[in-house]
Order: C-alpha cells, then structure tokens, then sequence
C-alpha cells in the first residue's frame, strides 16, 4: 500500500456541540454503503453509559464526492470512506438504523435544515454561519486546509504568492469553506472575483485543476491524501497550511439525536478507533489498487 504524506495532521478532538440547524430536496438514493471495515467493532467500544436509541431508524444525507472521507468505490460502486466507516461505528454504540440518501452539496445543509433528513455530513466545516441554519455535533475531525496544485507547478508555493500572481485562477465550489478561504483570505474579499472559478463539484475542481483549466485549489488534508493517492504523479501540495477547521455532523433544529451523538463521537474518540480509520483511509489506502 501507498503511504500518504506525514503533512495529512488529522487532529480528532471531542468538543461541546454547536448550535442552531434544518434541510432542502435531496437528489438521488444512494447506491448501498459498503459494509464497514472497521477493525474495532462497535462493542469493543467504550460505550458503558451511552444511551440507547433503540434501533431508531435515522435518515443520512451523504453527497459521496469526497474522497477519502466518502466516495464511491470505482471497483464495487459501493460508497465508503472513512465518514462511512465512522458513522456506522457510532450507530452501533448508540443503537441507531442509518438510511443512506444521496444528494448535492448544495442540498445537504438546506435539506437537513427543512427536517427531510435528520443529519448529514461530507466534511463540513463548522462556522458560525452555518450553525445559524443547522445544529452541529461536536467535532470528530480537525484539518488544516493546503493548496494543492499540478505536480509540475513552480510558478508559486504559498497562499502570498498565488494572491499576487493575477495570472493564476483557483478552482472553487460555491459556498463551501474552501471558496471563502480563497476570496477572503488569499484574495480581495470580492466573491465575484474572475479569477475564482466555479466548478459543480469538488470532483471537478480537481479535474479541472488536472487538465490545466485552474491552477489551484484548496483542499483539507483528508481529502488532499486521497486526490494525490489517486494521482500520485500529477499533484502535490505546495506551502504551509492557510488555516485550520473543525468537522461535525448537522442535524435539524432543535434535533434530540445531537446529545446522543455528541456522546458517541467522544466514546469513539476515546476508544482510539477514530485513530485506526485515520491510519486506513489517510495513510494505508491507495485508490489506485482499486
């Protein structure tokens, strides 16, 4: 197996729970999640105390374009990853059914915001923003966000230099954290700045950013190990991290599934468990096995 690089500095943590939360239209189902490989099974947890749900059937906003926190396997077309991973071991400690759909980004925060989902989760970064339409969980990952580039780039190696070069275009989703770490912290403050070009997807960025259409685009170290996994002769990492953020589910308003969560996201944490997924899906995996 492919070793990622030692830059990938995941730091998991168990925090107080933001609040404030709710849902829009969820796309398509999702195709059927992979069984976990989890190597601890959920009762080898630390789980003395945690409530028990009951088998409470909970509905799961998933995009899947997210490698390698959640994607879908090229060689099964299952979706895994290690938020898959994750997920199912903390439905076990707490006695929760999850019932996968598959949508948008763009959908995911309105939708569970609405209540058609009662959580969701692809990565995202806890702001205050956010928690104003959707409550979080406590966080279950931290990552620093790096500027990844074609392998052969050598026009610039920091957030500074990309800032001043007028030439150099980042490739961008709109309303994600890596579109507002772009306008307001590497460039003008102007979201309508032409050098930031929109993408449908994350996906695309990348892809864009591959075949010479944008020259940058900022990713967390999660997912940065997983495009150059894939792409090991066609991206790297250039400069030091431009910043770091918190991870955490989002649930409906006012959600009595936050409490629990919080509960099992610690005993998780706890356990060490969070550790071994990240050791799997960050160091030991190599898409390109697939």
């Amino acid at each position: 197996m492919k070793r990622s690089t030692l830059w990938i500095t995941l730091v998991l943590v168990a925090l107080l729970a933001l609040a404030a939360c709710a849902p829009v239209q969820p796309a398509a189902e999702a195709p059927a999640a992979a069984e976990s490989a989890t190597e601890a099974p959920a009762e080898e947890v630390a789980a003395s105390g945690l409530p028990d749900l009951g088998g409470r059937v909970v509905q799961v906003a998933m995009a899947n374009d997210y490698t390698p926190l959640q994607f879908i396997d090229p060689a099964t077309g299952n979706a895994v990853g290690w938020e898959y991973d994750a997920l199912a071991v903390i439905a076990d400690l707490i006695n929760v059914e999850l019932n996968y759909t598959n949508t948008s980004w763009d959908a995911m925060i309105p939708a569970v915001q609405a209540g058609q989902f009662d959580l969701g989760l692809d990565g995202i970064t806890i702001t205050e923003e956010r928690a104003e339409q959707v409550d979080f969980s406590a966080p279950y990952m931290t990552s620093q966000q790096f500027l990844l580039v074609r392998a052969n780039e050598d026009r610039f190696a920091s957030a500074a230099e990309l800032g001043e070069n007028a030439d150099l275009l980042i490739g961008s989703q709109a309303g994600t954290s890596g579109f507002y770490t772009a306008v307001y912290d590497i460039l003008d403050g102007d979201e309508a700045n032409p050098r930031i070009i929109l993408l449908e997807n994350f996906g695309a960025s990348v892809q864009a950013l591959i075949a010479g259409d944008v020259d940058t685009v900022l990713v967390d170290a999660a997912s940065g190990a997983g495009y150059i996994g894939a792409n090991p002769d066609a991206l790297k990492i250039v400069g030091d991290a431009i910043k770091s953020e918190d991870f955490g589910i989002i649930f409906t308003p006012g959600s009595d599934l936050v409490e629990p969560f919080n509960a099992a996201i610690a005993a998780f944490i706890a356990s060490g468990t969070a550790d071994e997924l990240s050791n799997k899906w960050f160091f030991e995996y190599d898409p390109s096995a697939e």
